[in-house]
């Protein structure tokens, strides 16, 4: 790992002492009933709407059906590749030079371009011969073995952010501070953590109610339809949001540290939930899905009983178990096998990557090597195929033709901003943090990049949504993810602006 860039402010100490002490009960109360109004309010919403009869038609799965297709010519796939990767390569790094934006939302847009909304409306011949519906599978094939690496990437990424939220020190910013300090960090980030959450889950499950008349697929259930549309909504991408904290010097502030803390744990609860929905349209009956929830927990007892500690004698020790630098080999083989486990058992493949990642010990003395080469591969040339997989989906023709999918557009992307705003804003507001930082860790809890794309690529896939609503929700992660950085450089000048303001009103 490259060492972070400093920092652009000083880190700020947390409040502690008696001076919040009278506003602490009332302030917890309104946290706790902003974390759990939403809660019941969705639950009361899943109950009723549970009620709804299932749209008659198709069968669950987004299978594409057909014969076997005849397998592409390697020139074609080798020529496809190449475009994929230089597309994303120079269309990111455009947006991260000219639009200040992170290089994943150029990458993001590549693949759109490369689609039927952009290259197959303006040269339908060109784009017909390097992407041939023959060649899909094949490029969906490489898209599935980056997403699972880019998952336990992630995974390696919690588990590093937990060992030091672990650490009092870093929480706070305040040598010596002690347990006190680390406490009251730690609180903050749980409360952004359940209030981000809970609050733009219960809009997605009233969006849902919304949507499920006309928009839902045929043969799709009322609760995976609203239990996948809340994780959409209420998902934040840790690793964009690492990126730009550390493109912005801000990953030693306090907004900065609260973000990534909260940003962790509230993309684990959103997993959680996915695969709860994923194991609800997999499964025709309640049997069947307590069957694959069984399963998977004695997945993750497994996990952690048994291939944890093995993983920790290896890895610590890497001189005496893995010779030869045998350690790339071994974290390889465990990402697949723990990948075929849970996509096996009825979740997807994502799951077993990411738990493998979250397992590994962050302080393995040569993990971090592996990592890093890891990352430059994966990102560089497995994740590109992945986004022109979106993007040879998403088709922006549909929305053109029904001028209602606009209007559900900006509902959903309503929804998705303010959810996250509110939700993490004011927790963070209510916990302590200032008012600007309260605000920043609400911007940065509002990024959703590559991971929301994972998320509404499996909901296709699974055919709990239709082609329209993909590209709809798909247009609000872009937009929710260029949204950030402008909204950062509005509290920073806003912040500069007020300085001077105070410092010429000193002299």
């Amino acid at each position: 790992m490259n060492a972070l860039p400093p920092s652009r402010t000083a880190p700020e100490p947390v409040r502690t002492g008696g001076a919040q002490r009278p506003g602490r009960v009332p302030r917890l109360g309104l946290v706790l009933l902003l974390g759990a109004g939403p809660v019941v309010l969705a639950g009361l919403l899943l109950r009723h709407g549970a009620q709804w009869p299932a749209h008659p038609g198709a069968a669950r799965g987004g299978g594409r059906g057909g014969g076997a297709a005849k397998a592409p010519e390697p020139w074609r796939l080798l020529l496809a590749l190449a475009v994929v990767v230089a597309a994303a390569r120079a269309v990111g790094g455009v947006f991260a030079r000219f639009l200040r934006q992170p290089r994943v939302v150029g990458e993001m847009v590549s693949g759109i371009v490369l689609g039927p909304s952009v290259l197959g409306a303006v040269a339908p011949h060109v784009h017909r011969t390097l992407f041939p519906a023959g060649l899909l599978p094949c490029i969906d094939a490489f898209a599935q073995i980056g997403l699972a690496l880019f998952m336990f990437l992630v995974g390696l990424e919690f588990a590093g952010e937990s060992r030091a939220a672990r650490r009092p020190r870093e929480i706070s910013g305040v040598p010596g501070s002690g347990g006190g300090s680390g406490g009251t960090g730690g609180r903050a980030g749980t409360m952004i953590v359940l209030c981000g959450t809970a609050l733009p889950y219960s809009l997605g499950v009233a969006l849902a109610c919304a949507l499920y008349g006309t928009r839902a697929p045929d043969g799709v259930g009322f609760l995976p339809f609203a239990l996948f549309l809340g994780v959409a909504m209420s998902v934040t991408a840790f690793p964009v949001l690492a990126s730009i904290l550390m493109e912005r010097g801000m990953m030693h502030t306090r907004a900065g540290r609260l973000a990534v803390l909260a940003a962790a744990g509230a993309d684990l609860l959103c997993w959680l939930l996915l695969a709860v929905a994923v194991a609800l349209l997999r499964n025709a009956s309640l049997a069947g899905v307590a069957r694959t929830l069984a399963l998977t927990t004695a997945f993750c007892a497994a996990m952690v009983l048994l291939v944890r500690p093995l993983l920790r004698t290896m890895l610590l020790r890497p001189a005496r178990w893995l010779p030869d630098g045998a350690l790339l080999a071994l974290v390889l083989v465990g990402v697949l096998l723990s990948g075929v486990a849970t996509d096996r058992i009825g979740v997807h493949l994502i799951f077993g990557a990411f738990l493998f990642g979250a397992l590994c010990p962050a302080d393995a003395p040569g993990l971090r090597a592996v990592q890093g080469r890891m990352q430059e591969f994966t990102t560089s040339v497995l994740l590109p195929p992945f986004f022109a997989s979106v993007g040879l989906k998403t088709e922006l023709g549909l929305l053109g033709g029904d001028s209602a999918l606009w209007l559900w557009f900006a509902a959903a992307l309503a929804v998705a901003v303010a959810g996250k705003l509110a939700g993490s804003g004011l927790a963070a507001a209510l916990t302590g943090v200032g008012g600007r930082d309260a605000l920043r860790v609400g911007v940065l809890m509002n990024c959703r990049g590559l991971t929301e794309l994972v998320i509404l690529g499996i909901g296709l896939e699974l055919g709990v949504l239709t082609p329209s609503l993909f590209t709809v929700l798909v247009l609000v992660a872009l937009t929710a993810t260029a949204m950030t950085a402008p909204l950062l450089d509005l509290l920073d000048r806003g912040e500069t602006a007020r300085n001077r303001t105070l410092l010429s009103d000193h002299h």
